[in-house]
């Protein structure tokens, strides 16, 4: 039994080394680095619908129907595709009324409302746009929430960044201690979005004036994880 035992004690180095890392014979360092990439989003979510009252069900249903029909018009007459037309929100409730504060509350009316998600791949005209949905009906505005479309290559020129910003901490803790860099051993990512600047929507103040989003920034970010041999 006890040469079984240490049989087995011996194979397990010999395993670990073939199914993970080369052995490290000199130091390790780890090193953590992010690397970012600014672009400006070039594409703008936001939500619009319309909210309607009315004494009975039906009616609010059917005034929230005409009007939201007069929105959807709007949107294909701007040349949104209706693919970038997404409904994300529908209810139809009562509106309670309450004549004193100890009287039970009575059906005043109801209220509809019906939202849509527009997906605007022309964010300079997201603006103009919007002024033509609230001239149609629209009265509820949400967002925007800016993105951009394809963020590979940004992503790329931020690992790129993460990459060198690792090898010369390397270095750095090399001649510190009196070392040099035998190797990287292993990289790791992790990363993500990072907010930029808050989107603005402004509403216009006078008829002369339109509505404007600015889409200001945004970064994108990758962090590494990266592990070097020094000797």
């Amino acid at each position: 039994m006890r040469l079984i035992l240490a049989a087995c004690l011996l194979a397990l180095p010999a395993a670990a080394t073939a199914q993970g890392e080369a052995p490290l014979h000199g130091t390790r360092l780890d090193i953590v680095a992010t690397g970012e990439a600014s672009r400006v989003p070039d594409v703008a979510r936001i939500g619009a619908g319309v909210v309607t009252a009315a004494p009975s069900a039906a009616a609010a249903a059917a005034q929230n129907a005409t009007q939201m029909a007069a929105v959807r018009g709007a949107l294909r007459r701007a040349g949104v595709a209706d693919r970038d037309i997404q409904t994300s929100s529908l209810s139809l409730s009562p509106d309670y009324r309450q004549e004193t504060p100890n009287a039970p509350s009575t059906i005043a009316g109801y209220r509809a409302s019906n939202e849509v998600t527009v997906t605007f791949r022309d964010v300079a005209a997201a603006g103009r746009i919007l002024d033509a949905l609230v001239g149609q009906g629209a009265n509820q505005i949400n967002g925007p929430n800016l993105a951009i479309e394809h963020p590979e290559a940004a992503l790329d020129e931020a690992r790129v960044k993460a990459l060198a910003t690792a090898q010369a901490r390397a270095q750095l803790y090399a001649r510190a201690a009196g070392k040099r860099v035998v190797r990287m051993v292993s990289i790791s990512e992790s990363g993500g979005a990072s907010p930029g600047p808050v989107p603005m929507y402004r509403m216009r103040a006078a008829a002369q004036e339109a509505t404007t989003v600015d889409p200001g920034s945004q970064t994108l970010s990758v962090t590494l994880n990266v592990t070097f041999e020094l000797d």
